[in-house]
């Protein structure tokens, strides 16, 4: 299992939408970089309170790339939230 499919599998299990998880991988000079984009109702269970559930994912990741030998490193990808205005 490589760290995109690790990432998914826990995502999966958190978030409503799955098929609108994407998740994009990315090495550069501080290692390998996994980007996250859920759907924004998702965000909030992802996230959890006080951002303990996704301080709890990237400590998982950074053990599961230590084992792998990796350094992993993980990004949210949040979409611009529009406003309307309406008069």
């Amino acid at each position: 299992m490589n760290a995109t499919e690790f990432l998914r599998f826990i995502v999966s299990a958190l978030v409503v939408k799955v098929e609108s998880i994407e998740i994009t991988e990315k090495q550069d000079e501080l290692g390998t970089l996994l980007a996250l984009k859920i759907d924004q109702s998702d965000m909030g269970s992802l996230i959890g309170r006080g951002g303990k559930t996704i301080d709890s994912i990237r400590t998982v990741l950074r053990v599961f790339g230590s084992k792998a030998g990796i350094r992993l490193n993980l990004r949210i990808l949040e979409e611009p939230r529009t406003v309307t205005v309406t008069e």
